[in-house]
């Protein structure tokens, strides 16, 4: 096995866990509100206060982990959220919960940036788009076990204790990456002098002094389309993280088993879409150059989601409309890892800092999704409406895919 396999084998887990960890409290979402009582409007902000507190911390963490090398970033990121995972479960008011749940976001941001960092300094750029496919993928696969793991604890010990089981995944996860990984390829013992060169020779990463263009980047037209684009994607990507669950059983009336598999289903097709987007990327840059690869592959992901999201919206039969959302998730994270390769061949040795400032600016739209969901289904007595916003949204993203140029790099 290449050593970057390995490497890149931790950052699968990484992510795994950090979806697991990131679905549990929609997946007993119903138990919590019921519990503590707390409406669909106040319940978005306890989702959208996670989303905040990651929106704010995503580019500082990740221009950290530039800085810093991201190992021991990652350390204190899964640490950290790993802690406030457990605090979800003693919540005793709403108050408590947002609080616990903002803490848990400003802890968790800049774990994929870092990802990106590690992907920039260990992979040559002809398998980029594979390693992100692979890292986001594994969100997925997460997102899909969840409802398995979490549902059945939560079931049998009650909503509290599952959120301290999921925590006890993360403390695993740092004792082995921090046993095992280091930050440069050179540093590696195990690594052989073939795949050394093979990586330094075609790395996007270049050796580079420390301080952040802020100006700079912040200013490129470039960066500011793939912002605008991530940010109209996470509308529909926190739908089925934060609230697909409670769209199933309170919308469309389904039963925990129901809800258990159709909440499974779109991370089931989210993970086959994440991996053949990154892989087709790959493959068409390879045939037709970069921007065409890139391009292609995020815009006919987002503009086939957002119509099939919207049909979803307007279908009166509850099963039909539960496959439909699964397809879209699909066709919609077509684009995820296409996104954060493009941070990777535009910011090279700043891709953290690339990477957090999309994520970034992304996480703003998790956040008025969240709280905009649970208004307008309170106003409306309606769950389909925020799907029509959703749908709206991702077609604008794929519209920005024609003005995002993979091939021109971040001027630092």
């Amino acid at each position: 096995m290449q050593q970057r396999d390995k490497v890149l084998s931790y950052l699968f887990t990484l992510s795994l866990i950090t979806y697991i960890d990131r679905t549990c409290i929609s997946l007993v979402a119903s138990d919590m509100k019921s519990d503590l009582g707390i409406e669909n409007d106040a319940w978005g902000w306890v989702l959208s206060a996670f989303a905040l507190s990651y929106a704010i911390f995503e580019l500082p963490t990740g221009a950290l982990g530039d800085a810093k090398g991201p190992k021991k970033i990652l350390i204190r990121v899964v640490l950290w959220w790993s802690a406030f995972t457990a605090l979800t479960g003693a919540a005793f008011s709403w108050f408590y919960l947002v609080i616990v749940r903002f803490l848990f976001g400003a802890g968790e941001a800049g774990a994929y940036p870092n990802a990106s960092i590690v992907v920039s300094r260990w992979f040559p750029k002809q398998e980029i788009g594979k390693a992100q496919a692979f890292i986001w993928a594994a969100g997925r696969v997460g997102g899909a076990f969840a409802p398995w793991i979490v549902i059945p604890i939560a079931n049998q010990f009650g909503w509290r204790f599952s959120f301290l089981a999921m925590a006890l995944l993360g403390v695993v996860w740092v004792i082995w990456w921090s046993k095992s990984f280091v930050n440069f390829p050179h540093e590696s013992k195990n690594i052989s002098s073939e795949e050394l060169a093979l990586i330094e020779q075609n790395r996007r990463f270049k050796q580079h002094n420390h301080h952040i263009p802020w100006a700079k980047i912040l200013k490129d037209r470039n960066v500011w389309a793939l912002m605008l684009m991530f940010h109209f994607f996470m509308y529909g990507a926190y739908f089925f993280t934060g609230w697909l669950p409670t769209y199933l059983k309170e919308g469309r009336h389904f039963g925990k088993s129901e809800m258990q598999l159709f909440a499974t289903l779109p991370f089931v097709l989210g993970a086959i879409g994440c991996f053949s987007g990154g892989y087709v990327s790959d493959w068409l840059s390879k045939k037709y150059g970069l921007t065409f690869g890139r391009r292609t592959v995020g815009a006919v992901g987002m503009g086939i989601s957002s119509v099939i999201i919207l049909l979803a919206a307007i279908n009166p039969n509850n099963q039909t409309t539960a496959y439909l959302l699964a397809i879209g998730m699909g066709f919609k994270d077509l684009t995820l890892p296409v996104a954060f390769a493009v941070c990777v061949d535009i910011g090279k040795d700043k891709s953290g800092t690339v990477s957090g400032a999309m994520n970034m600016v992304g996480q703003l739209g998790a956040v008025f999704l969240g709280v905009l969901f649970g208004y307008i289904v309170k106003l409306t007595n309606n769950f389909n409406y925020p799907l029509f916003v959703i749908a709206f949204l991702l077609f604008l993203g794929c519209i920005l895919w024609f003005f995002i140029n993979p091939e021109k790099e971040v001027d630092i």
